[in-house]
């Protein structure tokens, strides 16, 4: 660590593996300090035993709002304060709109947006007090776009995106900084613990489609370790961005997709102008 430079201390949720377990090494290997959490202690203790006091180490399911402020004011007051909160721990559930139970649907919520909000509101006042932040949430492409058979996934990463949009600038004037990180494709666990759904037969052909078209995606799936040099360059930034891409080859697909939401909106003028009972263009 540059001895000009005053160690950071980072929350950073679903700790214990992929993204977040890759971030959390690279912030303590530079001599910042950790709050770790995980849905369980022990798979935080590579990280404890490896770097000892720079770690704090917590058990949390970041669905209960309750734990989740618990746990930033425990953080808080171990280090005196938290200057980076990163909001990684995520659930990518698998399933057409109509497949997916309820349960499945509110589960998918709890942990992609209401856990990133809980410890968001939780970090808040002591971001504030203290005159600096930073707020890392992770979303995904897939907050920007969506595909057939991943709609929960992707509409709880829209939620989170549109929290973070306002958030951002609400705290704008209190030196506060909201940065929506979105990694493409990722050799991660993400979907590993995800609830599977009951197949309906009445979507095979839609998720057969979606295989087919599988060889044609410009995504390549990328290294988790990779990415660490690009979350500290964030974190480190003076003025850091609202979103940023992880991985390559996404900028021409969105250009794309917001060219297309464009031209429908054009389109169709005719009908949002009919329902402010303003006459056509050209009439």
């Amino acid at each position: 660590m540059s001895s000009s430079r005053a160690p950071l201390t980072w929350f950073i949720t679903g700790a214990s593996r992929g993204l977040g377990f890759h971030w959390a090494t690279a912030a303590l290997e530079r001599g910042d300090r950790v709050a770790a959490t995980s849905r369980s202690a022990a798979s935080l203790e590579p990280l404890v035993a490896k770097f000892g006091e720079q770690v704090l180490a917590l058990e949390l399911d970041v669905a209960d709002s309750a734990a989740a402020a618990q746990a930033i004011h425990a953080a808080e007051d171990h280090f005196d304060g938290i200057d980076v909160l990163v909001n990684n721990a995520g659930q990518a559930l698998m399933g057409t709109v109509e497949e997916v139970s309820e349960e499945q649907a509110r589960a998918q919520y709890d942990v992609n947006f209401f856990g990133p909000l809980w410890t968001t509101r939780a970090a808040l006042p002591g971001m504030r007090a203290q005159g600096h932040g930073r707020i890392i949430q992770v979303s995904s492409y897939g907050g920007l776009v969506a595909y057939p058979t991943m709609g929960l996934y992707h509409s709880s990463k829209w939620a989170l995106e549109a929290v973070s949009q306002a958030l951002a600038a609400e705290v704008a004037g209190q030196g506060i900084h909201v940065t929506l990180v979105e990694p493409l494709t990722f050799a991660t666990e993400l979907g590993a613990n995800a609830p599977a759904v009951e197949p309906m037969p009445e979507y095979d052909s839609v998720r057969q489609g979606l295989m087919a078209g599988a060889a044609d995606s410009p995504f390549v799936t990328g290294d988790p370790a990779a990415t660490v040099d690009a979350v500290l360059a964030i974190v480190d930034a003076p003025e850091p961005p609202l979103r940023v891409l992880f991985g390559i080859n996404g900028v021409e697909p969105m250009r794309a997709e917001y060219a297309s939401r464009i031209a429908e909106f054009e389109k169709w003028d005719h009908v949002a102008r009919l329902a402010q009972g303003a006459t056509p263009a050209g009439q």
